[in-house]
């Protein structure tokens, strides 16, 4: 009987564990930046150690039974690297720098929400605007937009707590809480952050496609982390060619590539494919504003960060709509479930179908949730 209790509750575990590692992803990186670290470097570094670390472990386990890489599929996945890791990347941390881990973190939420609209474009997903499931969808997207704008555009009263000290910059808190909270640099900021995630977004939809012509998961991530080292290098090395930049040494910025090429790239690619195995994406996503929480608390205690009214709005607003979203396409995929399974073959089945999808219809949408 334990023994059941902890295996049900250990995709909850997975997931605040996911969160707290991409948590610590935004603080370590901006605290690496603020320490004076070129970003296009770092992302380099980043993938490069990525590369390392999955290499090994790819040859082990499906390098046996990967199906032939064509040079179109090749070709498809150069392009899956430079957009949605390479140009990713590096404009997030254009934006990390202008802007703050907790920003970084809101934005995430709209990530779920962005790669639904680029489904509708594409004609992966389909928006039904005449259902609730439709319309909960068209208005969780409306939120985050809302979202997006007043973390942008409105900063509101400060709400400063006690902190003296930066645990991991070199800088004064003071002058780059002033850099941050310039306002034309946190509005360039917050747009390059949002064209981000956009590049991400735009990648998952992709990634999906491309994955049917070569479904090696673990070698398919291998190479694009490869690909995006050698793209990566090349946009650095065309920024910053001073030797003195590419130095890590034993401080935060070591810390910070280490950490996010092993930790991100290769502990959360699995934890996040066993969870989604287990209890499936919406799961996954839904835990996307623990994210929020962890990094808002520990850059405020650590990188003496100073929330404002405005920036915890936004974030509200953005958790709304990525509920509102997720709901609505749980809703949905109820119903398809429900058509799929019910093939009534006599008038009385009929009837029973019918009174099944009108009671999942009517369904509270706390119940459907907490399905």
């Amino acid at each position: 009987m334990k023994s059941q209790v902890m295996e049900s509750k250990k995709p909850y575990l997975a997931v605040i564990l996911i969160q707290a590692i991409y948590a610590g992803m935004f603080l370590l990186s901006k605290a690496a930046f603020n320490g004076g670290m070129n970003n296009f470097i770092f992302v380099f570094y980043r993938q490069a150690v990525a590369t390392l670390f999955l290499a090994p472990l790819s040859l082990a386990f499906e390098w046996k039974t990967a199906p032939p890489l064509s040079f179109v599929t090749f070709c498809k996945i150069f392009f899956l690297s430079l957009i949605g890791i390479t140009f990713s990347l590096d404009l997030y941390g254009v934006a990390l720098i202008y802007t703050s881990a907790t920003l970084a973190a809101a934005t995430t939420n709209c990530l779920p929400v962005i790669t639904f609209f680029f489904a509708v474009l594409l004609r992966t997903e389909v928006l039904r605007l005449k259902t609730t499931a439709g319309v909960a969808k068209l208005v969780g997207i409306i939120i985050c937009l809302a979202g997006a704008v007043t973390l942008a555009f409105y900063n509101g009263p400060q709400l400063r707590l006690l902190c003296h000290h930066q645990i991991f910059g070199h800088h004064s808190s003071n002058g780059i809480q002033a850099h941050v909270s310039s306002g034309k640099t946190w509005i360039k900021g917050c747009f390059i952050m949002l064209s981000s995630n956009t590049f991400w977004g735009l990648w998952l939809v992709l990634q999906a496609l491309v994955l049917k012509d070569y479904p090696s998961k673990l070698l398919f991530t291998t190479l694009q982390c490869f690909l995006s080292s050698i793209q990566s290098f090349a946009i650095a090395i065309a920024v910053e060619r001073d030797p003195h930049e590419w130095m890590l040494g034993w401080n935060v910025r070591l810390l910070a590539v280490a950490y996010c090429g092993i930790m991100v790239t290769g502990v959360t690619f699995y934890l996040q494919a066993w969870v989604i195995e287990k209890k499936g994406p919406v799961f996954l996503a839904m835990s996307t504003p623990l994210n929020l929480i962890f990094t808002m608390i520990t850059s405020v205690i650590l990188l003496c960060e100073i929330l404002t009214l405005g920036r915890i709005l936004g974030a509200v607003l953005l958790i709304g709509g990525l509920y509102s979203v997720l709901w609505g396409k749980n809703r949905e995929q109820k119903m398809m479930d429900i058509e799929k399974s019910c093939l009534p073959t006599t008038q009385v089945d009929q009837r029973i179908c019918s009174q099944v999808k009108v009671a999942v219809t009517t369904k509270s949408p706390s119940s459907t949730l907490c399905a």
